[in-house]
């Protein structure tokens, strides 16, 4: 498996987009190279304000320029959006649904700077947040298509973003559409469902199921909350043996959580398995080292199918190297702060 790098994506793409929007303003809190918005400060000067590290004072402060008509998007990482400024997120944006765009790099275990850099249980969080909009990049592709989706999006939106060195999965013309999941590939045994970097990893191991015969129906879904897509709804109840989700993020309170409260809420009696994070801080390491020490890679979803098949499909740790000729957005040191 191999697939175009994209270097920062969200770059020029966000520059591109907002030259003729003059109300579309940035804002950073000392983050602003790191998240990808120092060229956008040099090209609209007048349209950036640098917040320094205060992200409670850089949220009250975009709420007051939504109410006199701005656009802010807030760039930081995402522990940074929703962790120390929660309060002022809930009742200075969300309470009044003002369009503040929180654009979050770094979600889940993407840094080794540990627990303080880790947005590991940000969807729980902000899933349980009125008015709040929940999206999650995939690929390249979404990360350069996604800006019109989160215009057009009444109230604040955030957004699980990807940076610097990025894998294009899905094709350049084929761009980001709100609440509507993406089928990678159709089977009635196994329906699939993953989200953000977990799908780049899903794809390593959905060939390797589908040689033995295993039919998977895998779904990429990019809108969090809502999370009301139709094609989801089909997807889980045509499972014959079970349902799988993956994701970059506690297994409580996120995409798994999302899946079980839409089976349940429909009477699906499939079983499901939630692969993500468990009940359990990470720590400072690698993406790749974290994924796989925590349960995250493709060999554990190999694991987890073969539970509810009831049988072993002979599909080795080496058989997943076998199939990896990228590493996981790339070997370029692109997580680090």
């Amino acid at each position: 498996m191999s697939y175009e790098i994209v270097t920062r994506p969200h770059q020029d793409a966000f520059i591109q987009w907002a030259s003729d929007k003059p109300k579309v303003v940035v804002l950073s809190a000392d983050l602003t190279n790191s998240c990808e918005v120092g060229r956008w400060r040099d090209t609209y000067p007048d349209r950036f304000f640098s917040m320094g590290m205060a992200e409670q004072n850089m949220m009250g402060f975009a709420s007051g320029l939504a109410r006199e008509g701005f656009e802010p998007w807030l760039h930081t990482f995402s522990v940074f959006l929703y962790r120390r400024p929660l309060d002022q997120l809930q009742m200075s944006v969300a309470y009044p649904a003002l369009p503040v765009r929180l654009i979050g790099f770094l979600p889940g275990i993407m840094t080794p700077g540990g627990v303080t850099h880790q947005a590991i249980d940000d969807l729980a969080i902000l899933r349980a947040v009125p008015n709040m909009t929940i999206l999650e990049i995939g690929d390249a592709t979404e990360a350069q298509t996604m800006f019109d989706v989160v215009h057009n999006i009444q109230g604040p939106v955030y957004v699980r973003a990807l940076r610097g060195e990025v894998s294009r999965l899905f094709p350049a013309d084929e761009g980001f559409v709100f609440n509507q999941a993406r089928v990678l590939s159709q089977g009635d045994d196994i329906t699939l469902i993953t989200s953000g970097i977990m799908t780049e990893e899903a794809l390593r191991a959905v060939p390797l199921l589908q040689g033995k015969g295993v039919g998977i129906h895998h779904l990429h879904v990019s809108t969090i909350k809502p999370f009301t897509d139709p094609t989801v709804m089909g997807a889980l109840a045509s499972a014959a043996k079970g349902v799988v989700t993956m994701e970059n993020h506690t297994i409580v309170g996120g995409l798994g959580s999302a899946v079980a409260e839409l089976m349940a809420e429909a009477g699906v009696g499939t079983p499901l398995r939630r692969i993500g994070i468990p009940d359990t801080y990470a720590h400072g390491a690698s993406q790749k080292y974290l994924m796989a020490e925590l349960g995250l890679d493709a060999l554990s979803l190999i694991r987890q199918v073969e539970n509810l098949v009831g049988e072993p499909l002979g599909i080795s740790a080496d058989d997943v190297v076998a199939s990896r000729e990228v590493s996981v957005h790339s070997s370029a040191k692109v997580e680090a702060l």
